[in-house]
């Protein structure tokens, strides 16, 4: 039995590798050893937890899982063909093995079980075993992998309605360098793509990083928007309190011949980023 608090270091070393995903990531936790620690950190997961003998005999994850999870179960060849047979394209396997070691017959094991881009690495100071690996995407268009994932979410959404725990921000930084390479006293400014004048300002926003990539790339290729260097990640209570008016899940042509601003917005109010 692996000790509580090492548990929850096991666990949350295995949730930074979950990948982006629609406004509610589907996650199969196998036979539920961690997704009461990785609720407590995300709201946007939805957790279902089979059995790893469940997951074997058939595919469960309707639609397929956008990530499946394991803390302490038996990971052989036959369980590796059932997880890769419940993901979507992309979707990934992560494991966390308290007392499993490094070893190179693990990348071996993950690729006979049809994954890719696999991770094979020490979970906690140099305790236990990370495993990962990815349902090979199937597409090689960049573009196509991200709207695949982005489509989940519907365009021009209701936000009223919307109950996503997060909405998303295309954001230009300045000065454009990462938090670590700023000198003493230098801040960092963010501001906000949006519609109209300063005044009376509509925020583009988004359900998801996906959903804000898949926006982003083709408005970059037509030169509607340029200088994008971040997505910023805001939970909706905090969105509700800048008091503008939103646009959730814009399309380029709802946005057509209307003038593009930038926003201030203070990036000390965002929430952690995803991977």
């Amino acid at each position: 039995m692996t000790p509580e608090p090492m548990r929850q270091r096991f666990v949350e070393a295995l949730a930074k590798h979950l990948p982006p995903s629609a406004s509610r990531l589907r996650l199969l936790d196998i036979d539920g050893r961690c997704g009461d620690i990785l609720a407590a950190r995300r709201a946007d997961l939805d957790i279902r937890c089979p059995a790893v003998d469940d997951l074997q005999r058939s595919r469960i994850a309707s639609p397929a899982a956008d990530a499946i999870v394991a803390f302490d179960c038996d990971i052989d060849s036959k369980a590796l063909r059932s997880i890769a047979a419940n993901m979507r394209p992309g979707g990934r396997f992560i494991a966390v093995l308290p007392r499993g070691q490094v070893r190179e017959c693990w990348v071996g094991l993950l690729e006979a079980g049809g994954l890719v881009r696999i991770l094979v690495e020490p979970a906690v100071d140099g305790v236990g075993l990370l495993i990962r690996g990815e349902k090979p995407h199937t597409t090689v268009n960049t573009l196509e992998r991200i709207q695949s994932v982005a489509r989940a979410d519907v365009d021009l959404a209701d936000l009223a309605a919307y109950r996503g725990p997060y909405l998303h921000l295309l954001i230009r930084q300045s000065p454009n360098k990462p938090v670590w390479k700023l000198e003493a006293g230098e801040a960092i400014a963010w501001r906000a793509l949006a519609l109209g004048d300063v005044s009376n300002a509509v925020l583009l926003a988004f359900s998801s990083l996906p959903k804000a990539v898949g926006f982003l790339q083709p408005a970059v290729m037509i030169d509607l928007v340029r200088d994008v260097n971040k997505v910023g990640k805001f939970a909706r209570e905090v969105a509700a309190g800048w008091g503008r008016h939103i646009i959730l899940n814009p399309t380029l042509d709802s946005i057509k011949d209307q003038q593009l601003i930038w926003l201030h917005i203070d990036p000390e109010t965002a929430a952690a980023p995803d991977e």
